[in-house]
């Protein structure tokens, strides 16, 4: 499989941001996804997926629109067979922590009838059996205005994690330990540890795990497993030297044995990176953790195939993983296109440069990717896949000016609130550059592709 070029998309769309977007002027090659090289740190620089994206221009997309995706078309019938070994257990599992500021903005989701239904219940009527949710410690500035991003903070993962449960669903907690967007290119620490030495922020790491996790279980959220740390390739909470990320990890991991240990559940321990091509970085990068005595169980890479190198490549990562270091790994990010369409007037993150051969910008193509995913993942000995974000859907109309519901409820990237946290947020304020990976048309209607989790089983 072989990434097309994105030489001819980046000068174009650097161009265009500041004008159609209103956003500040930032290098295509490092706005929202693609990593920088750290600052003051010990490990090699990653592609981030999970952060906020100065996105392709409207102008672009629109562009797009107009032109027949290339690639080879995925046989149509393919991703419509099971796969052969999978376990009863095997995660099939969805990111969907800007569900609520979704809601809260107007979107309306509905079944394959037509009738309103929560998009929750369709993921588990389509066979998702794990959600993931990330958290952030304090995503507001000093008046209440919420950062946007889905404003994820600790009472909107209960929300969401007590309704998944309710519909049979496990729940992966995903804790940034950040305010805001934590990948390899940022890692703030939140505001009410700015300033603490290390051993200070290694307690406050540990008070608000426990503490977080308690809140999570007392109120009957079936939590499965907890990440500690967002693709912390380059960091974490401020800390970029790898024996300090170490400790804050020692005091995570900590914090989620006690309360496993006190309530007699088994909840697994999960370190995330993103990176994986080439495998040499992420590997020395677990090597180090082990060595280090670090207690966790998992773990869990972002695999996006438009970043991070072909499914070859993601396999022998994963399977050295397992063999060498003794620890079960899954994708816990991964997306692909379903359409070259805008949805918002935002621009979308992927785009026409993005496509990977044999997978169109289509229903046929999202559902053909997932299902290859899938099947390469489970020969790899891995154990599962979380699809990231996949009800992100646009909020009004792409020819409106959608930006005091984004503003107001926080379903978009960034507010405007956000810079005060973050300085760059203005790179990327505004709606969703993801709405043409989502499992849903623009409309809240699921698409046939979200079928795909059932025919694999």
């Amino acid at each position: 499989m072989k990434l097309r070029s994105m030489q001819t998309f980046v000068t174009t769309a650097f161009l265009t941001i500041c004008a159609v977007c209103g956003c500040a002027g930032a290098d295509s090659s490092t706005v929202g996804a693609d990593a920088e090289t750290a600052i003051d740190a010990d490990v090699s620089g990653g592609v981030t997926s999970d952060a906020p994206s100065g996105v392709m221009s409207a102008t672009v997309a629109a562009t797009e629109d107009m032109v027949e995706p290339e690639g080879e078309e995925a046989d149509m019938e393919t991703w419509k067979t099971a796969i052969d070994g999978l376990s009863d257990d095997f995660i099939f599992g969805m990111d969907v922590s800007s569900l609520l500021t979704e809601e809260k903005s107007g979107v309306k989701f509905y079944d394959f009838d037509g009738n309103e239904q929560d998009a929750l219940k369709t993921f588990a009527d389509s066979g998702i059996n794990y959600i993931r949710i990330r958290v952030w410690n304090d995503p507001y500035d000093e008046n209440g205005n919420g950062y946007g991003g889905g404003n994820n903070d600790l009472p909107t993962a209960i929300e969401l994690g007590k309704r998944a449960t309710d519909y049979g669903m496990k729940v992966l907690i995903d804790f940034h330990y950040s305010d805001f967007w934590a990948d390899p290119q940022k890692q703030y620490a939140p505001k009410a540890w700015k300033g603490m030495s290390l051993e200070e922020k290694s307690k406050a790491v540990y008070d608000y795990t426990k503490d977080s996790l308690k809140q999570l279980l007392d109120a009957g959220v079936d939590v499965g497993m907890v990440q500690i740390g967002n693709e912390i390739n380059n960091g974490m909470s401020g800390e970029t030297k790898i024996e300090n990320v170490i400790e804050l990890l020692k005091s995570g991991s900590k914090a989620v044995r006690e309360i496993s240990k006190e309530i007699g559940k088994d909840i697994g321990v999960v370190v995330h990176y993103t990176d994986i091509s080439p495998k040499e970085g992420v590997l020395s990068l677990i090597e180090k953790l082990v060595n280090n005595g670090l207690d966790f169980d998992m773990m869990g890479l972002s695999y996006y195939p438009f970043w991070h190198g072909d499914m070859d490549n993601m396999k022998s990562v994963m399977g050295y993983i397992e063999e060498h270091f003794g620890k079960k790994t899954f994708i816990a990010e991964t997306s692909y296109c379903y359409t070259l369409q805008d949805g918002d007037g935002f621009g979308n993150r992927v785009g026409k440069a993005d496509l990977v051969d044999g997978y169109p910008a289509s229903i046929e193509g999202q559902a053909s990717y997932i299902h290859d995913l899938y099947q390469n993942v489970n020969s790899a000995g891995g154990i599962g896949v979380f699809y990231w974000e996949g009800a992100w859907l646009p909020v009004g109309p792409a020819n409106a000016d959608n930006s005091s519901i984004w503003e107001k409820y926080g379903s978009g990237w960034a507010s405007s609130f956000a810079s005060d946290y973050d300085k760059d947020a203005a790179k990327y304020y505004g709606g969703s550059s993801w709405d043409n990976q989502a499992f849903f048309d623009f409309g809240g209607h699921p698409l046939e592709s979200i079928k795909v989790f059932k025919y694999m089983k």
